[in-house]
């Protein structure tokens, strides 16, 4: 590891999961529906028709995996709670065997030297809240406020870093705007509705989380870095609404307390009917935060495109006139993904130039790639190229810091194969092999790469 990239005492290295990916019990414990489970009922909706109903066992088998990260070494392990195990029906008093399950494993992860990064919402909205409206609704956004709350008051004493939010992007659109995640519809200016919410849900538990004197807290983003496919004029424009859908809708109301300059270009109609945004939500949207988590994985390259739905009645909050252009030349992951490590670096350097002083801290919450492994004859994982993926975009968080970005923390996703959502079990993401089945966790080649590295960061 002589080679392994510079990084400073202090500097976090840790691994990520959330909780209907890996826990299962998805009956047990007075937990209620999350809209995943009622997803995952539909015909065809997960690729291989799988669910989440017992996934890796984590729930009964915590301790193993708690076992497998101080073996690990990281600093940090990011997870989420389940919001149907707290509030089964989304509202009312704790459900007390639910919320002792995340004391017992924060207890257990700080006996082992790890400190606990809790993320309140990973995409499993209370089945009841969806069907009284979902994100589309600003009473969900009070309602999550209030678990905050509740969560806050149990764990805050001893947890020490909070994120409100994972991925809102994915909520909004990939749930509200194409269908591909729970809830499963494709609707417009109710998805844009939702992506507000989801921003004014994460004003509002970032309040309750300072009333109960959390420590550290903040939200978790998945940017691209976005690139047009051609200097023309009309490629140039559909750049900046590919990044208006993507990155700065987000990014501008969350650190400049104002709304993205092209959402109108970016939504035509759909976004003139505003019914669902009030006086006070930027101010609300804008409290400061502690860090900013990015989670990244690949970049975009976009083209201009006619709209898919000339009708704006009918019209998705997903068209947006631009499209996805190929990567050649570079490796492609399991999910299709271009590996292009460079545009990490680029988009992290992108966000201190774009935002300066107003941008808080960085860590990298989620980077990793999903590979076709499997056991060997011998059992061993040899995961080649996750390794260098991995040690690729470490070099670029590395270089992204040489450049002056304040990132403090880099985090893999994933601890452990898991059930990844719309895929189901078909894509691996994890430094540990689970057998579904048998729930057998093996540890995979990166799993050791990563140890070393870790150790080689933190030697004298």
């Amino acid at each position: 590891m002589s080679d392994f990239p510079a990084f400073p005492p202090g500097f976090e290295f840790g691994a990520a999961t959330s909780a209907y990916q890996i826990e299962g019990a998805t009956g047990k414990d007075g937990r209620g529906p999350s809209i995943w489970d009622t997803f995952c009922l539909r015909g065809g909706a997960i690729r291989d028709g799988s669910s989440g109903d017992t996934a890796c066992d984590h729930y009964r088998r915590h301790r193993e995996d708690v076992a497998l990260l101080a073996d690990l070494g990281v600093s940090t392990y990011r997870f989420s709670v389940a919001w149907p195990r707290i509030q089964p029906s989304g509202a009312g008093p704790v459900n007390p065997r639910g919320l002792d399950f995340y004391a017992r494993l924060v207890d257990d992860l700080l006996a082992a030297g790890v400190t606990p990064v809790l993320t309140l919402y990973h995409w499993d909205l209370p089945q009841p809240l969806e069907d009284a409206g979902g994100w589309r609704s600003r009473d969900t956004s009070e309602r999550f406020a209030q678990y905050a709350a509740l969560v806050a008051a149990r764990l805050g004493d001893r947890e020490p870093r909070w994120i409100t939010l994972n991925e809102p992007w994915c909520s909004a659109f990939l749930g509200y705007g194409n269908g591909e995640h729970a809830p499963g519809v494709s609707e417009g200016t109710p998805a844009l509705a939702a992506a507000h919410h989801l921003l004014v849900g994460h004003g509002l538990a970032m309040g309750a989380l300072r009333a109960a004197g959390v420590r550290e807290a903040g939200i978790a983003l998945n940017l691209d870095h976005v690139s047009p496919a051609t200097p023309r004029a009309d490629d140039l424009a559909a750049a900046v609404r590919a990044e208006t859908q993507r990155n700065v809708m987000w990014t501008e109301p969350l650190l400049e307390g104002r709304y993205a300059a092209a959402e109108s270009d970016t939504w035509g109609e759909l976004i003139e009917c505003q019914d669902f945004r009030r006086d006070g939500d930027l101010a609300l949207v804008s409290a400061p935060m502690d860090f900013l988590g990015i989670n990244y994985y690949t970049p975009s390259t976009v083209r201009a495109a006619p709209w898919r739905e000339p009708d704006p009645a009918r019209r998705t909050a997903m068209d947006n006139r631009f499209e996805a252009v190929p990567h050649p030349g570079v490796r492609h992951t399991a999910m299709g993904w271009p590996v292009v490590p460079g545009a990490l670096r680029q988009l992290l350097t992108s966000l201190r130039d774009r935002y300066g002083a107003r941008l808080p801290p960085l860590h990298i919450t989620e980077n990793g790639s999903a590979e076709h492994d499997a056991p060997a004859a011998d059992g061993t994982v040899h995961d080649a190229e996750r390794i260098a993926y991995l040690e690729s975009h470490l070099r670029a968080v590395a270089e992204a810091r040489a450049e002056g970005v304040d990132l403090r923390g880099y985090t893999v996703w994933s601890l452990l194969d898991n059930f990844e959502w719309a895929y189901g079990y078909s894509r691996r993401f994890g430094l540990v092999h689970v057998d579904f089945p048998t729930g057998t966790r093996t540890p995979k080649a990166s799993y050791h790469w990563y140890k070393a590295a870790i150790a080689a960061s933190q030697a004298p």
